[in-house]
């Protein structure tokens, strides 16, 4: 085993739309918030976070490193979206009637502008320049967890920012919300930007949203980012093709049915000795998902790794073979966000045989 640490357009007017019943809100409850998590990605609970995000919570803000989270995971989202609705009330009314006093021509844009915007790994400088340009320029920008700090700090200085990240065991919003609140202010004549890791369209849900506001007369734009399979493989040097070792590459999910272990989806053919697999979200599935890939024929013996807070000064990495690669990341506990690799091309990466070189010596020392 070995763990290495890191060396514009015009919409038409929209349908009406009905606001959905889960505004309907719970009474606050507001606690100070001491943890400060050392993660690049924004989190929950972070102090990062709401401070970027505080102009949602004025009325909730004693002091300005305080940050309100309440007692207990079920009721935060509730709390969240009770502390935002009125400021988020008061940003539309001055979107409308700054669109109205201009005759909605401000800037040479009409209302209804919103672009899906990919923002990489982690990594600030793997961003596109149409994503940077587009990031200073917004209104309005929704991000979700695997947004890197290093990336919101881009957003110019008088764009709103809103969270509505999800975790396992915590949604701050609904994706029905999500919807209603990229609708709302696209309607309001916002440029609007949705904020998401990776590929918008890559296990983002970028396509309902685009799907949904389309349906609403809000023509979208998608800004593509680096997905993490191509920019983490990148960064540790491993081909997700090489020819005469791998002619394709997968990606797949590693969501499981209902919060299970099970593996969401794996058939048959994924367990191609001649491609390389690329999990997404796999860290609780994998156990089940390398023993289904051996079952159907790929070899124990296949080189892995499996990446945390890829292409970040945080990165951590586990390399082994397959077999052992759920008992070596629980072993060095890493945790979310991890991208897991399988495949021969795993080997190609200079990372590989160094962590070859430094479980032999430790195999020598016993």
């Amino acid at each position: 085993m070995a763990l290495v640490s890191k060396l514009p357009s015009i919409s038409s007017s929209s349908p009406k739309f009905r606001k959905p019943n889960s505004f309907k809100l719970n009474p606050v409850r507001s606690i100070h918030c001491t943890s400060n998590s050392p993660s690049p990605f924004t989190e929950k609970h972070s102090i990062e976070r709401y401070n970027r995000d505080n102009w949602v919570y004025k009325s909730q803000l004693e002091q300005p490193d305080s940050c309100p989270v309440a007692p207990d995971p079920g009721s935060i989202r509730d709390h969240e979206i009770a502390a935002q609705l009125p400021e988020l009330k008061r940003l539309l009314e001055v979107l409308r009637e700054k669109r109205d006093s201009t005759g909605g021509r401000e800037r040479g844009r009409g209302p209804g502008n919103v672009f899906l915007v990919g923002t990489g790994p982690g990594d600030p400088e793997l961003l596109t320049v149409k994503a940077v340009r587009v990031i200073r320029c917004a209104d309005l920008l929704l991000y979700d967890r695997l947004v890197s700090n290093e990336v919101l700090d881009l957003v110019g200085p008088d764009a709103r920012l809103l969270y509505v990240g999800k975790t396992a065991g915590y949604h701050s919003r609904t994706q029905e919300e999500i919807h209603e609140l990229l609708l709302s202010f696209a309607e309001a004549g916002a440029n609007v930007v949705r904020l998401k890791g990776g590929d918008p369209l890559v296990f983002g849900r970028g396509g309902e949203e685009m799907d949904f506001l389309q349906q609403q007369g809000i023509q979208v734009q998608v800004i593509p980012g680096i997905t993490a399979a191509s920019g983490i493989a990148a960064e540790l040097g491993i081909p997700l093709t090489h020819r005469g070792v791998a002619n394709s590459v997968r990606f797949l999910t590693g969501h499981s049915r209902k919060g299970g272990t099970d593996p969401l989806f794996v058939a048959e053919n994924a367990a191609d000795p001649d491609s390389t697999l690329v999990v997404y979200m796999g860290l609780s599935t994998l156990p089940s998902l390398a023993l289904k890939l051996i079952h159907h024929g790929l070899p124990p013996d296949t080189p892995a790794a499996a990446v945390e807070r890829g292409t970040t000064p945080q990165q951590r990495m586990v390399f082994a073979e397959l077999k052992d690669l759920a008992d070596k990341i629980t072993q060095v506990q890493l945790l979310s966000p991890t991208l897991i690799i399988i495949g021969k091309v795993v080997a190609l990466s200079p990372l590989w045989t160094q962590s070859s070189k430094e479980a032999s010596s430790l195999m020598e020392a016993r």
